[in-house]
């Protein structure tokens, strides 16, 4: 057994999917309280919903399939037997919604049910045996074989964050690629828990007084945030991959991955007809020097990428902080945090804000360590 088994990316992978889960299945976290004349016996037993949501049905069942997969792959990947690592993929998975099915009682704006509790525990079953089907058919270890011709050891880290990013990319952005807008809504979020706090009015007022973007970037400034947008994704995989034709292939990967993503998303949020809109003269240009640039850096040297990654990515946060949200991405915002993508919204909305910071927290680790 080897020491790169134990350090699989299906392990931070799953993590990040449950964690996500959670929040998506408590969201908005207000309001708690209680639930009037119920006994603590009688919170345990889910009721069934009368209300038929076949939308809703086929979201709870496949938004649990990949954690189900995911468990299983990174058991196995991780020496557990077949049986074991079985069980872990149907029982977590189930006691995962069982779990967030009851907490949510105690929040009045979320309806638990029996229903979706056996639907998110049959989709994780599904994902568990599909991932053992995978694995018997010896396909995890053709791509751990692939993994160890493309990428070098200890980098699980950076794999997570590269299939991650596209779900980043799905929340709409005040640019396109613009992740890591998170300073904002952080500022709101503090002010909201300071607010009335006596001992924290010096505080309160400093926040309040910070002002909030108004003006428009500089289009070159927003052409600026969508090449550094594709280039930080391009930098973070040469940083686990030797200099070489590989790193072309996945900068046109990457390239081909943000133009896919970013079409479907504006196409979820404003209809097929407007798929292309984010696609505005900027950006075009601006994709097209990004892959130029990631096609002139792909013979440095793996800590080079990692230096020039956090360059990449402290610049594109920083402009980031600077874009204000229009009309357009307001309506985006709304349609995803009060409409029909409200079971999406955690997900995408997460690493959107937190994919650059954690992306910079692992090449910094990765710059420091001895390899």
């Amino acid at each position: 057994m080897t020491s790169d088994r134990h350090r699989s990316s299906a392990t931070p992978l799953a993590a990040a999917f449950a964690a996500l889960i959670v929040y998506a299945s408590l969201f908005p976290f207000e309001g708690w309280r209680w639930p009037p004349g119920q006994e603590l016996t009688a919170l345990l037993a889910l009721p069934w919903p009368r209300w038929v949501t076949p939308f809703d049905d086929w979201s709870n069942f496949v938004g649990y399939v990949p954690l189900g997969a995911l468990l299983l792959i990174a058991a196995r990947r991780s020496g557990w037997a077949p049986l074991p690592s079985l069980a872990l993929g149907l029982v977590l998975p189930a006691a995962l919604s069982y779990g967030a099915e009851v907490t949510q009682q105690f929040l009045p704006t979320r309806h638990p049910s029996l229903k979706d509790f056996a639907l998110n525990s049959a989709g994780g079953a599904v994902g568990a045996l599909a991932g053992a089907a995978l694995h018997a058919a010896g396909l995890i270890d053709r791509w751990h074989g692939l993994r160890q011709r493309w990428f070098v050891p200890r980098s699980a880290g950076a794999l997570a964050l590269l299939a991650l990013w596209p779900l980043g990319l799905l929340f709409p952005a005040p640019v396109p690629l613009g992740l890591g807008q998170f300073g904002e809504r952080l500022r709101g979020y503090a002010l909201d828990w300071l607010d009335e706090v006596p001992w924290a009015d010096p505080v309160y007022e400093m926040l309040a007084a910070v002002p909030t973007p108004g003006e428009r970037l500089w289009p070159p400034a927003e052409g600026a945030v969508t090449a550094l947008g594709l280039l930080a994704p391009c930098l973070v995989a040469y940083s686990v991959v030797a200099p070489g034709w590989r790193r072309v292939v996945l900068a046109a990967g990457a390239l081909a991955l943000a133009a896919a993503t970013m079409t479907l998303s504006t196409l979820l949020n404003f209809g097929p007809q407007h798929a292309l809109a984010w696609l505005t003269p900027m950006v075009g240009p601006a994709l097209l020097a990004a892959a130029g640039g990631a096609l002139l850096l792909a013979p440095v040297g793996r800590r080079v990428a990692c230096g020039l990654g956090l360059v990449v990515l402290t610049v594109l946060v920083t402009l980031v902080a600077q874009a204000p949200a229009d009309p357009y991405f307001a309506d985006s915002l709304q349609s995803w945090e009060q409409g029909r993508f409200v079971r999406f919204h955690g997900l995408a909305q997460w690493i959107g804000w937190l994919w650059p910071y954690a992306a910079g927290g692992w090449l910094l680790g990765r710059l420091a360590s001895r390899d």
